[in-house]
């Protein structure tokens, strides 16, 4: 496989044959990381332990990372495949990079903002809200385990490029929590964009997972943020599990994992809220094998339906093709086109568009047609081919998914959430 160090980052490439359908190219920007900061680097957290930040999304839970795991151990740089664009930049309706001598970006209200405008008129999906704490204590329990507030730390369960993700013991109700731990003056020195910081997106995250409450989405329990300390806390319920897809799962398994995705993104939509990282390494499997869809750190909340996005997606991979081509694009399509290649994962064990290089893989993306095996269940090669539509206008919807026969199964129709705001059902009241 080419070296990919060559290539550079998903914000700067050229292609390397004459796509059918133009693919966006990148210019140098401002904006970007330093050299120093996109190498492997360490940090050292104030317990005395280091912790690795080499992995851009935490992996969700684990440092093992599904998207690199189809491709040769050998290969020297595959991070491309994990979505580690250092810029994230916007782009304007001609596919002009925001970061490229212009201040000015879209403008919308914060995700804050939008949050307590619904929580305001009445949209409250959560019955408890997340607990927000602004003092950190730190002790040792009875065993000489380190402590942090209530919680007893048992160890990392994995790493990423703004921090860890450690294990802990509540010891007032005596469940497991993941804790993401990240770094705060780290974060206020990544510009992801000119004019916000990877911090502006973990306060975005936080303002998004408030809100969320159901079943298939992870739950955010509690925030920790002492002013006085350069750690911020997130804890998380625990998941036990992570989707492993390498091999292919049965299709029954497939079907199972898919109905939960799409009831939980079905949720989201609803609610305006797009994901923009689906993908196995975002879902997270319980022992009772039921699937709740994690890291909301690219996610956006809109004010209406208009679901128009700039921002470059999550994962070059799991892109859809109008995202390739630098113009805005409809995040409910394109989230629905990454539960498309989820699913071609599940069944299959590998990707349906991958390149040798960044470029290839976008170009392949935007041009080959999806690979259906000939002895493929006919009824899930059919969702295959709507779900991996190139045109998102005849792509088919989520709704239209859930209703699929081959989703249908012998369990009937996913069926839609109803939860206690309603604001997903409020054009129908």
């Amino acid at each position: 496989m080419a070296d990919l160090t060559d290539v550079g980052c998903c914000s700067c490439f050229s292609f390397l044959r004459k796509p059918s359908v133009p693919v966006l190219q990148h210019r140098d920007a401002d904006g970007m990381l330093s050299e120093d900061l996109l190498d492997h680097q360490s940090a050292e957290d104030p317990d005395g332990s280091f912790y690795t930040v080499d992995d851009p999304d935490l992996s969700f839970y684990n440092g093992d990372d599904f998207n690199r795991s189809f491709l040769n151990e050998d290969d020297p740089d595959r991070s491309f495949l994990n979505g580690d664009d250092p810029d994230r930049s916007f782009y304007d309706r001609d596919g002009n990079d925001y970061l490229d001598g212009s201040d000015d970006v879209p403008p919308t209200k914060s995700s804050e903002d939008i949050i307590k405008s619904r929580a305001q008129n009445g949209f409250a999906c959560r019955e408890t809200p997340v607990k927000e704490t602004n003092k950190v204590f730190r002790s040792e329990d009875e065993d000489g385990n380190k402590m942090v507030n209530q919680y007893v730390h048992l160890g990392k369960i994995g790493s990423g490029s703004y921090g860890k993700v450690v294990l802990y013991r509540n010891m007032q109700d005596g469940k497991l929590y993941a804790v993401k731990v990240l770094n705060k003056p780290y974060m206020m020195k990544i510009h992801v964009v000119r004019s916000e910081t990877a911090m502006t997106d973990v306060l975005r995250e936080v303002s998004i997972m408030k809100m969320l409450n159901h079943p298939n989405i992870v739950n955010l329990v509690e925030v920790i943020n002492d002013s006085n300390i350069d750690k911020f806390y997130m804890v998380l319920e625990y998941v036990e599990g992570k989707m492993v897809c390498d091999n292919g799962l049965e299709e029954a398994t497939a079907r199972n994992y898919l109905r939960d995705i799409i009831y939980g993104l079905m949720y989201l939509h609803s609610h305006n809220v797009i994901h923009g990282d689906i993908k196995p390494d975002n879902l997270l499997v319980t022992s009772s094998g039921n699937v709740k869809i994690g890291d909301f750190s690219v996610s956006q909340v809109f004010e209406d339906d208009d679901d128009m996005l700039w921002r470059s997606p999550g994962t070059p991979v799991f892109t859809a093709p109008e995202c390739c081509q630098g113009s805005a694009y409809h995040g409910r399509a394109s989230d629905t086109w990454a539960v498309g290649v989820t699913l071609y994962c599940m069944i299959s064990g590998h990707y349906p568009f991958l390149g040798d290089t960044l470029q290839e893989t976008y170009d392949k993306i935007a041009n080959d047609p999806v690979q259906i095996p000939g002895d493929m269940n006919t009824q899930l090669a059919d969702l295959l081919q709507r779900l991996l539509c190139k045109d998102p206008v005849d792509r088919i919807t989520l709704q239209a998914a859930a209703e699929h026969p081959w989703v249908v199964g012998d369990k009937g129709p996913v069926p839609e959430y109803i939860c206690r705001c309603g604001f997903g059902r409020r054009e129908n009241k």
